[in-house]
């Protein structure tokens, strides 16, 4: 298939959806199944609503479950391939440009609905006018044993200021008005949070609704594998650059994270040390901090000291994406 076919099943194609709910995937074939088996669980029923998904230059079997639950023909679904991987923003404008309903439901390759998760949104959302709907993101509850100091997920239980794309809808209208995603974004680091700060700028108003739940995958990993987050730090400050209203979130409005102050505070508290060893006194929040974040997470004692290392790192990338947008951030 071309950049830009699309195939179409299911579902009454004579009534209009309430909802299309648009998901960027690449590569997460397995992880695409659960998604699809939590849609057809929905209880506003598979009839009112369609799903667009962009397969974003997957080279696994993703074509091949597309094509399964095309024959399965329980959801209406719509789909595009992309030979060549363009990034989560452009695969995102794909979908909701090829959408035909007044209200657009963003979710992820790696997250599992709820059953009443899209009637949630429906009850909350105001189609014609300029209003965003959040709704929660936990762990995947059967995954919950994968949590640790390597691991990734999302945990989202209230409005944050980062509108991420796990769980959030749009009116269509005012996806146009804005032009939908920012495909400046390469990767998946701030384009969200770049949008929803750009409709409240716009004007819309962001509204809760906790009975919109989603859960999100666990991906265990090792600690290498983990350090390579620290790349999507520099490219999301590209968000708090054009979006000021984003840096009030920031701890001292300069900090990219708390931890950030912390570890500098340690870190020339060890310098200043060699002449004043009472100085190490200043590291003593850091060193709290650490220990605060290895019991939350269920670190061994081997494995604290992953978080100084995850910590320099991460200040060294934004400090790079700091330069190269000129702002005042690290």
């Amino acid at each position: 298939m071309s950049e830009n076919d699309q195939r179409e099943v299911g579902g009454d194609a004579t009534a209009a959806p309430l909802a299309s709910i648009v998901v960027a995937t690449h590569n997460r074939r397995d992880r695409l199944a659960m998604l699809f088996e939590g849609l057809r669980e929905q209880t506003v029923g598979t009839d009112t609503f369609e799903v667009i998904v962009v397969d974003d230059g997957s080279s696994d079997d993703t074509a091949e479950l597309l094509e399964q639950e095309r024959a399965r023909g329980e959801l209406r679904l719509s789909y595009h391939h992309r030979p060549v991987a363009g990034g989560p923003a452009s695969a995102r404008n794909m979908g909701w440009q090829s959408a035909s309903s007044p209200l657009i439901v963003f979710t992820d390759d790696d997250v599992v609905p709820t059953p009443g998760w899209l009637e949630a949104i429906l009850q909350v959302a105001e189609p014609d006018a300029k209003i965003l709907v959040q709704g929660p993101t936990r762990p995947l509850p059967s995954e919950r044993h994968l949590l640790g100091p390597f691991s990734r997920t999302v945990d989202i239980t209230g409005p944050t200021p980062h509108y991420e794309t796990c769980n959030i809808a749009y009116p269509r209208a005012l996806l146009e008005q804005l032009g939908g995603f920012d495909e400046n974004y390469p990767a998946a680091a701030g384009e969200d949070s770049d949008l929803g700060w750009r409709a409240v700028d716009a004007g819309a108003e962001l509204r809760f609704a906790p009975a919109a739940l989603t859960h999100h995958a666990v991906h265990a990993r090792g600690p290498l594998a983990a350090l390579k987050d620290v790349r999507l730090s520099e490219q999301g400050v590209q968000a708090y650059k054009v979006n000021p209203g984003l840096r009030e979130h920031l701890p001292q409005k300069v900090f990219y994270r708390r931890s950030h102050a912390l570890f500098l505070e340690a870190a020339l508290a060890v310098v200043l040390a060699k002449r004043t060893p009472a100085a190490l006194a200043f590291a003593l929040p850091y060193a709290l901090h650490v220990r605060s974040r290895a019991k939350q997470q269920g670190a061994t004692t081997a494995q604290m000291a992953f978080y100084p290392a995850y910590d320099a790192l991460e200040i060294l990338a934004v400090a790079r994406g700091s330069i190269r947008h000129r702002v005042p951030i690290i």
